[in-house]
């Protein structure tokens, strides 16, 4: 079972298939409230690195894989900040600073920078998503594959969802 981390603003950029049904995730943080700002230590002036998340959600005897992912966006533009995927399907948590020590077998996509890995938000006037996908299978691209192509992947193996919004930064 895997699970992917996506830190993400943009309903665009993975969006649900209307022919497969998707499961609930539960997302928290014990530093982020739903609907609350993001703590300035996990924005472009802080040090921590990416947030700590946990997820929980029904067995799913078919997941292999999680997927995180996480954006900022506003009604015009959006960015990705983070992707991990390939991430256990039997783990439950990342502590803070996980984009600087993933967990064994997972993989960080280049986002919308250009860059691997957290690349923490700096704009205070947006609203953060951090986004869990359990994946039905793992993501089959090779490391610094094009966001485009990671995000596809993750879309199409994509059997439960949850998310997690900050509305701006501290």
């Amino acid at each position: 079972m895997g699970l992917v981390l996506l830190v993400s603003g943009c309903a665009g950029f993975i969006s649900r298939s209307e022919a497969k049904e998707i499961a609930e995730i539960n997302v928290s943080s014990p530093d982020l409230r739903e609907g609350e700002p993001l703590p300035r230590e996990y924005g472009c002036e802080g040090r921590q690195g990416s947030p700590p998340l946990r997820w929980s959600s029904e067995p799913l005897p078919q997941a292999r894989s999680i997927a995180i992912v996480a954006d900022s966006h506003t009604s015009s533009e959006s960015a990705v900040q983070w992707v991990l995927y390939n991430i256990p399907a039997t783990t439950t948590e990342l502590g803070p600073g996980a984009s600087e020590s993933p967990p064994e077998g997972s993989a960080q996509a280049r986002v919308t920078s250009g860059k691997p890995g957290y690349q923490p938000p700096c704009d205070k006037g947006l609203s953060y998503r951090f986004t869990v996908y359990t994946l039905q299978g793992r993501v089959q691209v090779a490391q610094g594959a094009p966001l485009s192509a990671v995000l596809k992947e993750i879309a199409d193996k994509t059997i439960a969802r949850g998310r997690l919004t900050a509305v701006h930064i501290e």
